[in-house]
């Protein structure tokens, strides 16, 4: 038996793309050549297809018969149902986190927590960075889920980083002032995690995504208008 490592090739390759159309040097309905993908990184075309696989089960291509792998378009209903889950998971994460954790120990994320969102909040529009933002958010969701020590939760929330960090770049890079809002999201979720307040921290989780969703949707309506 052949044991393969943790990051395959294969991986690597659709971390690559996947970035790639985040970021959008990729637009939504360009075509993406296996060839020429293959030329570019030095890799055989069944690799970059096993990529493209991938990214299929991310949201990130559609892939067609004869036509081959294009980036996926976002619509209003793929937004809508993307937020519906993630906003929920959250929710979940946060309320299991403070079930798990006495007020007391959770002084280290809540640090955590703080430390990102003060970061955030002397980001100034012009020196806006999307990457540092979104990296920082998912900082925080990981050493959550390991706090809360579920497998699934962590798997599942880690499978939605990609769609998340597409639609939140968008944002970020449409709308620079975002940085300091996601600072402030920060400072609040720290509050409600040191009083041990179930209620309000998931309402902080609410807001914030419903804002994050209410942006993706305008910027969508202006992007096709």
């Amino acid at each position: 038996m052949r044991f393969e490592a943790p990051e395959s090739l294969s991986e690597q390759i659709a971390q690559h793309i996947g970035q790639r159309i985040v970021v959008r040097s990729l637009k939504p309905g360009e075509r993406i050549q296996e060839l020429k993908v293959a030329g570019e990184l030095n890799v055989s075309r069944g690799s970059v297809r096993e990529a493209l696989l991938i990214l299929e089960r991310r949201h990130l291509v559609e892939i067609y018969p004869r036509r081959g792998a294009v980036v996926s378009e976002l619509t209003v209903s793929s937004v809508n149902a993307l937020y519906d889950i993630y906003i929920d998971l959250l929710c979940m994460l946060g309320r299991k986190v403070l079930e798990r954790w006495a007020g007391h120990e959770l002084n280290g994320l809540a640090a955590q927590v703080r430390n990102h969102g003060s970061l955030l909040g002397e980001l100034s529009p012009s020196g806006n960075d999307p990457e540092r933002v979104i990296e920082a958010g998912f900082d925080l969701v990981r050493n959550a889920c390991g706090m809360v020590e579920n497998p699934f939760l962590q798997e599942t929330l880690e499978n939605f980083r990609p769609a998340i960090s597409r639609t939140y770049y968008m944002v970020l890079e449409s709308r620079p002032g975002e940085a300091a809002e996601t600072g402030a999201l920060f400072q609040k979720l720290a509050e409600a995690a040191m009083q041990s307040d179930a209620a309000q921290l998931q309402q902080v989780i609410q807001q914030y995504g419903e804002h994050q969703r209410k942006q993706i949707l305008t910027i969508l309506t202006e992007e096709n208008a």
